[in-house]
């Protein structure tokens, strides 16, 4: 019976497990899709398949129990972020306009609910909940728009730190407030003390002793004994801050803390990822069983006045605060607007609430969810709403624009270099050795001041902009180059080039092979991965060191490229080639359609060079050269014909195109 019961209980477990991972899986890949958080996703399936709905799983106190350590493990990686170099750079920001965010709106959140007649404890611990925005689906939005070194990028990402901080406190103090009023002063000061004793604890003496324990297991070269001891410290820093009377979360974030200080840093934030986005999902995922659809059809204009409140509130109070604080009207603007939806540390925080009455959790919950759906939309809209409101913006854009058109004017056949980070810098380096002038967009604004002050061609904008490429002579240059592996920039800046220039021919960088037929397919004329250029120089460098003669490694690597990019394949031979190279090896001929030659008139489908081992690189027509030509162009007199191919095919083939 015993064994029988424990079997029944182990395939009960398997079977929520297999429900969930399914339903999570399934909800996160459409959610990635449409390129939403995949914590809504997360969300939709604990509200689908818990009691309220289909009821696929009555028990949920066993995931509870495995879910909560997402939020230790949460904690942990901020606390893996965490550092005072960073903090004191942005203290302007973060202990700023960050603090009074939190602050501010705490305040009045906590006084517009106690309208309604609800607890100033209860207004306290909600304010906490709505004051926080959506640090992964901000975070995102700025990496995807290149926008994390702008200037209202600098004051989002300031106020998402400091409200990752806020969070500790905020662990403390609203299981706190659940407490008689006569009690709350003395558990919150005896709260506070426990905090400051075991952090001191910690602090003082963990330093030193986490360091050389890393150093002790980081010799066993094990990694998974590695992972085993990232696991043990995080878990029993948290077992012992709950001992302490204080959360899990916060002895998580310590130990998340302690590590930031090592040179085991990074290691441990990859180590740790896969177990805290896991068991996050697990977490969202009994969050949205809480929601109740049947208790909100009797809400909704209560859900939708919260929402509007929410939004407008947050907006005002970082706008303002923002503004007051030096910002620019836009940017002011772009900050109100990017950081007024809530974020999931608010549903971490409306977890830690007691005794919080059914209807309230539930608005509560429906606002945050609508709040971060919402929060990609009015992202994607708000430069278009800063544009239409603030008339400054236009004579902003325009100066920037003249600033562009000023610095490339004296320019011609030049080349345009989206992005001017290190990959950029170098080749700038390179195109002036051979006497090609250049202008380099970017949108970093110290990279700019510091590269301009020593004279460098680069100035402020946006590449993925028609008109700042325009400005920066997009008419008159020779070539567009893409120095950063961003795809979504690359193909604005292919769709704005071949709208404008569609001779004019893009190469662009990517990390590996994976967009490279998408980008090809953009109209790129070159695509090249990261990837590819570090194997080959690792397999020459390696090929010379195991006694490979130089010239055949060089050979090896020039087949290489000649095999992957199509600019590169086959060359001109002259009488220095002849005894150098395979005389099999693909090479490039010309052939001048003279009057009387059969393929004038004919398309290069009808004449099936290919059919003869050859390939037509190019057509160059009235000074004009067009790179892989369509297969129904049709041959005119005096056009040059580039044909590719081995030695007797390459003969084959100009017999075709000119017997007469």
């Amino acid at each position: 019976p015993k064994y029988t019961r424990l079997r029944e209980t182990l395939l009960s477990t398997l079977s929520l497990v297999l429900l969930l991972l399914g339903a999570s899986v399934l909800a996160v890949v459409i959610f990635r899709r449409f390129n939403l958080p995949p914590v809504l996703g997360y969300l939709l399936v604990g509200s689908l398949i818990g009691p309220h709905a289909l009821n696929l799983m009555q028990d949920i106190t066993r995931v509870q129990a495995v879910a909560e350590f997402g939020v230790v493990f949460l904690m942990f990686s901020i606390g893996l972020e965490f550092s005072l170099p960073k903090l004191y750079a942005m203290k302007r920001i973060v202990f700023g306009l960050g603090l009074l965010q939190v602050a501010v709106s705490m305040v009045l959140i906590t006084g517009l609910i106690m309208l309604f007649g609800v607890s100033w404890q209860l207004g306290i611990a909600l304010g906490g909940v709505f004051a926080m925005s959506s640090t992964a689906v901000l975070t995102k939005l700025l990496a995807e728009r290149m926008q994390l070194d702008s200037a209202h990028g600098r004051e989002i990402m300031g106020v998402l730190l400091f409200q990752d901080l806020a969070v500790v406190p905020l662990l403390v103090l609203i299981p706190s407030l659940t407490q008689p009023p006569e009690k709350l002063a003395m558990l919150l000061g005896i709260a506070v003390l426990k905090a400051i004793v075991v952090l001191a604890v910690i602090l003082v003496f963990g330093q030193t002793l986490m360091r050389k324990w890393f150093h002790f297991v980081a010799k066993a070269k094990s990694s998974e004994v590695f992972v085993l001891n990232v696991l043990l410290i995080t878990l029993s820093l948290a077992y012992f801050t709950e001992l302490a009377g204080l959360s899990l979360a916060l002895g998580a974030f310590v130990a998340g803390m302690l590590i930031s200080e090592t040179e085991y840093r990074l290691q441990v934030e990859e180590d740790i990822k896969p177990f805290r986005d896991v068991l996050m999902g697990l977490f969202f995922v009994t969050i949205g069983v809480k929601l109740d659809l049947h208790i909100l059809v009797g809400l909704w204009w209560q859900v939708l006045l919260g929402l509007v409140a929410l939004l407008v509130i947050k907006a005002v109070i970082v706008g303002l605060l923002s503004w007051r604080l030096g910002a620019s009207s836009g940017n002011a603007i772009r900050s109100a607007l990017w950081l007024c939806a809530g974020g999931e540390f608010g549903f971490v925080l409306l977890g830690e609430i007691a005794h919080l009455p059914k209807n309230i959790e539930q608005i509560a919950l429906t606002v945050l969810v609508l709040s971060m759906l919402v929060a990609p939309f009015i992202v994607h809209y708000s430069e278009r709403l800063v544009m239409r409101f603030v008339a400054s913006e236009w004579l902003m854009r325009s100066m920037q624009l003249t600033r562009i058109a000023a610095q490339s004017m004296g320019t011609e056949k030049h080349a345009i270099l989206c992005g001017y980070a290190r990959n950029g810098q170098y080749l700038a380096r390179l195109l002036l050795q051979e006497g090609v002038n250049y202008i380099a967009l970017d949108l970093d604004p110290d990279l700019v001041r510091e590269a301009a002050g020593a004279g460098e061609n680069v100035v402020y904008g946006d590449a993925s902009r028609k008109e700042a490429l325009v400005a920066a002579g997009l008419l008159r240059a020779s070539v567009v180059i893409i120095t950063t592996s961003d795809t979504q920039l690359a193909e604005k800046v292919l769709h704005h080039t071949h709208e404008l220039r569609p001779d004019l021919p893009v190469v662009v960088r990517t990390l590996d092979e994976r967009d490279f037929d998408r980008l090809s397919k953009a109209g790129a004329a070159e695509v090249v991965p990261e990837s590819l250029e570090a194997s080959l120089m690792l397999a020459s460098h390696a090929l010379v060191l195991v006694g490979i003669p130089i010239n055949r490694v060089l050979k090896r690597v020039r087949q290489a490229r000649a095999e992957r990019y199509r600019l590169l394949r086959g060359f001109f031979h002259g009488m220095s080639d002849r005894d150098e190279e395979d005389e099999n090896q693909p090479r490039l001929h010309s052939v001048w359609l003279t009057p009387g030659a059969s393929a004038i008139g004919k398309t290069l489908a009808e004449l099936d060079l290919e059919g003869m081992g050859c390939e037509v690189s190019a057509i160059r027509r009235r000074g004009i050269r067009a790179v892989e030509p369509a297969p129904e162009t049709r041959l005119e007199i005096g056009d040059v014909v580039v044909v590719l191919g081995d030695p007797e095919a390459v003969s084959a083939a100009e017999e075709r195109l000119l017997q007469k």
